[in-house]
């Protein structure tokens, strides 16, 4: 009687138990790697990246036999519409747990909801802070079908993990969701989205390889999109913060008109301090870092690097802050720190986050080169005439 009784009591407890009857297979599910999402006609464009999961596991060596990753495209006066017209084409449940970046074209910033766009993402709950963001004139579905340089899996695509070249150079600083909504939550209420294009300076013996490639900023704000920053024009943000790793900089030498010098940036450090004088707001900024020679022409003194160095980062600040200015961006961020260190002026001042800038709010811009590093040679040439 006793052994039937705890028969019983183990079958009627095996039956109240839930198991794992709603668990979803990971075979039976596509992955999300990246969205894009563009604006044309009054209509929200969306386009879903979906990566191979047999690629997943083998990004080191994914099969050359599978196709790396299909783009699915669908129109919606909303972006949420847009979504569930592309459901309906699918045939396996979407996960986005995995979702790494997303691209914005220049029209879908444009648009007054951008921001609501954003917001959408972000309360979805399988996405994370952690996504990558980008913006582009390109085609967004051509840069989405573009394969890594040596055929690598999409999971390891600069737009995938763009950190990994991150200690090479870092010309545009990442930014991914979290950094997005601190910048436009907090003063100047501006953020500088990488500007992503399609760079077509590689092939293989068959044929002709592209990938994708950093060349500026789009900044956006609370107000809508400021517009674009980008090339040569672009080329004084990354001395300006700290999280630059690495850069160069090039500049001609004195005498021959063909005789240039490229240098290695490192270890920057910036300093930027707010002086306030009759009602008056100024920045003094100094920014300290470390050189290293890549080559030498001819001999040169260290003395004559180090002025050459200070000259051209110099202009090249001088020159992102106009072009900024001209587009009513505080592409450094003054109003912020300002914010931080005197927030009773910043309150007098400020107008919708920001304070006014001209081009002479920076009274005072010191470049000090801390090391001039000659590699493993001197200053004078390894050959001699």
């Amino acid at each position: 009687m006793k052994k039937k009784f705890i028969l019983l009591s183990g079958l009627a407890t095996s039956l109240l138990l839930s198991g794992c009857w709603d668990i979803n297979e990971a075979q039976r599910m596509y992955y999300v790697d990246g969205l894009g999402i563009d604006y044309k006609d009054g209509q929200y464009e969306i386009y879903l990246q979906l990566i191979n999961f047999t690629n997943v596991a083998k990004s080191e060596y994914p099969n050359p036999q599978t196709v790396p990753a299909e783009v699915g495209q669908a129109k919606g006066k909303t972006l949420e519409e847009a979504l569930f017209k592309l459901f309906r084409s699918i045939d396996q449940k979407v996960f986005w747990g995995h979702m790494t970046f997303i691209i914005f074209s220049e029209e879908a910033l444009k648009d007054k909801n951008a921001l609501s766009i954003i917001d959408t993402v972000l309360r979805y709950r399988e996405t994370r802070y952690q996504i990558w963001t980008y913006c582009t004139q390109d085609s967004i579905k051509d840069i989405l079908l573009l394969t890594p340089i040596l055929n690598k899996s999409l999971i390891s695509s600069k737009l995938s993990t763009p950190l990994d070249t991150d200690d090479q150079e870092t010309f545009v600083e990442p930014v991914n969701f979290r950094n997005l909504v601190i910048g436009l939550n907090e003063p100047n209420h501006e953020i500088g989205i990488p500007y992503v294009t399609i760079n077509k300076n590689w092939e293989t013996a068959e044929q002709q390889g592209q990938d994708t490639t950093f060349i500026g900023v789009g900044v956006l704000s609370k107000s809508g999109f400021k517009g674009l920053i980008k090339n040569d024009a672009a080329r004084g943000m990354q001395w300006m913060h700290n999280r630059t790793h690495r850069g160069e900089i090039t500049f001609k030498l004195d005498g021959d008109e063909t005789d240039f010098l490229t240098v290695t940036l490192e270890k920057i450090k910036v300093d930027i301090e707010p002086l306030v004088k009759n009602n008056q707001v100024t920045f003094e900024v100094v920014v300290k870092l470390n050189a290293t020679l890549n080559g030498l022409k001819t001999n040169v003194s260290e003395d004559e690097i180090r002025k050459k160095i200070i000259k051209e980062v110099k202009k090249e600040i001088r020159t992102t802050y106009k072009e900024a200015l001209a587009k009513d961006i505080d592409i450094y961020r003054l109003s912020e720190h300002l914010y931080r260190k005197n927030v009773k002026v910043w309150k007098r001042l400020e107008k919708d986050g920001k304070i006014p800038l001209t081009p002479s709010s920076i009274s005072k811009l010191e470049i000090d080169v801390n090391q001039v590093n000659s590699g493993r040679k001197t200053f004078t040439g390894t050959f001699n005439d």
